[in-house]
């Protein structure tokens, strides 16, 4: 088993390369006195285009490697959701779609009358109180507050 550069990344043979050991007692096995000097100036073998590691990055050479793996297409399944079966799903999805608006159309009327006779009956409440109330009523008082304790030594 051969060694590996530390810094270039390139197979050291036997006989070759130098071992360069850190005041921590860690190791660094290096090819040649140009990886030496590199690795002594702290360069960054990322960024010299002729190292392994600056390949890997960029990926060169890999086409002749292994040809581009395919990713699988995840199929999409329907389900039922809550309130609502597949077959009554499946028979909205083939609905026509003019049909589809017709509906949609209907239902957002309702909803607005719905709408409309709740604010009816909300401002016919308020005009009841408001008629029941002639006078200076603050707005906690409207709420149902306990009205303020007069002061009676003056």
């Amino acid at each position: 088993m051969g060694m590996i550069c530390n810094f270039s990344g390139f197979k050291i043979y036997p006989g070759h390369g130098k071992t360069f050991v850190k005041s921590d007692s860690r190791s660094y096995r290096l090819l040649n006195g140009k990886c030496e000097s590199l690795f002594l100036q702290r360069k960054k073998p990322s960024k010299l285009s002729w190292t392994i590691v600056f390949r890997r990055l960029h990926k060169k050479g890999q086409a002749e490697e292994a040809a581009k793996k395919r990713t699988r297409r995840t199929v999409k399944a329907q389900r039922a959701v809550v309130g609502a079966t597949l077959d009554s799903i499946k028979a909205k999805k083939n609905q026509k779609p003019e049909i589809r608006a017709s509906l949609r159309q209907a239902a957002v009327a309702k909803s607005k009358d719905a709408k409309k006779a709740a604010q009816d009956k909300k401002k016919a409440e308020l005009t009841k109180v408001k008629a029941a109330q002639k006078g200076n009523v603050s707005k906690q008082q409207m709420k149902g507050a306990a009205p303020k304790v007069q002061a009676k030594s003056r």
